[in-house]
C-alpha cells in the first residue's frame, strides 16, 4: 500500500556528533521525499559539522572527523536542504524530540527562519512505542518481516522508517491512511517550541515546562519577572525556543502598548 498524501511528505535522519539539541552539529542527514503521485525523491549529504565528533559517537554510526573533513557545512547545504522540505509534512524515528528540533537548530544557525510548527509531522517511533514500545531495529523486524542492515546509517533508517510507517497503517485499523491523524497520533504532547520547554496548558495559552516556573504561563512570568526573559536567552537553550520566548514578549509587549 501506500501513504494516503494531499501533499509531499518528508521522511529523515540525522546522524549527528551528539544529542543535545542546542549544541551538536549534524554529520549527515538523508530525505526520501515521498509525492502524492507515488513517486519519490531520495537524497544523502554528509556533513562537515565544524567541530570534532566524539569517539563515543563514531563509536554508534561511524562516523569520522576524516571523512567529514572535506565535506560541505550544514551553512553550504542548508538552501538545498530546505528547498527539499519547503512545502512538505515532516516524517522520522524520535523526530518530535530530536530530528526535528536539531534541524530547526541548524537551519536558524545557517541564517534560514524555519518554522516547522506550519508542517505536519508524523513521528513513526512515537506510533510504534504507543503499540508495540520498541526501537527502529525491532519496529522493521516486527512490521516488516526484515533485519535493519547498516542501523545507525542515516539512509538505512530514513527508508526503514518509511516502510514500517506503510506497515504500521496496513496493521491497524484505527491507524487512518492521513497525515493530519497520523500527526495527531504520534505527538506526545503539545508544545509550542520543538524542544519541550514552553508548553501548551489547558487553556491552550504557553507555559513553562520547566525550572522554578514550571506550569505558570509565559506571558505571566515574562510580565512580573522580566529579567527572567534576559537568563533565558543568555542560558543554553535552544535557539527556536529562544525564538519562540521572544515572539510571545514581543505579542504581549504590543498588546499592553
Amino acid at each position: 500500500m501506500e501513504l494516503s498524501l494531499s501533499r509531499p511528505i518528508c521522511f529523515f535522519d540525522l546522524e549527528t556528533t551528539g544529542v543535545n539539541v542546542a549544541k551538536d552539529r549534524v554529520v549527515e542527514i538523508s530525505i526520501l521525499k515521498v509525492f502524492p503521485n507515488g513517486n519519490k525523491e531520495s537524497k544523502t549529504w554528509l556533513v562537515n559539522p565544524e567541530m570534532p565528533i566524539p569517539p563515543e559517537t563514531t563509536a554508534v554510526h561511524g562516523i569520522t572527523d576524516e571523512k567529514v573533513a572535506n565535506e560541505p557545512t550544514f551553512k553550504q547545504l542548508s538552501n538545498t536542504i530546505y528547498g527539499m522540505i519547503k512545502g512538505a509534512d515532516l516524517a522520522g524515528f524520535n523526530s518530535d524530540r530530536f530530528d526535528i528540533p536539531l534541524l530547526a537548530e541548524e537551519m536558524l544557525r545557517a541564517g534560514i527562519d524555519v518554522d516547522f510548527k506550519k508542517n505536519l509531522t508524523v513521528d513513526v517511533q512515537t506510533i510504534f512505542h504507543k503499540m508495540e514500545k520498541r526501537n527502529l531495529s525491532a519496529a522493521y523486524n516486527f512490521y516488516c518481516g526484515k533485519e535493519l542492515e547498516n542501523a545507525h546509517s542515516a539512509e538505512a533508517d530514513t527508508t526503514a522508517t518509511y516502510e514500517v510507517l506503510k506497515a504500521q497503517i496496513e496493521k491497524y485499523d484505527d491507524l487512518e491512511n492521513d497525515v493530519a491523524q497520523l500527526s495527531a497520533f504520534s505527538t506526545r504532547r503539545k508544545s509550542v517550541d520543538f524542544a519541550g520547554f514552553i508548553l501548551v496548558d489547558a487553556d491552550g495559552d504557553p507555559s513553562f515546562g520547566f525550572g522554578k516556573h514550571k506550569g505558570k504561563k509565559v506571558v505571566d512570568v515574562l510580565q512580573h519577572e522580566p529579567g527572567y526573559f534576559s537568563w533565558l536567552l543568555d542560558a543554553d537553550f535552544p535557539l527556536y525556543t529562544k525564538k519562540v520566548l521572544t515572539a510571545i514578549r514581543l505579542e504581549t509587549l504590543n498588546s499592553t502598548s
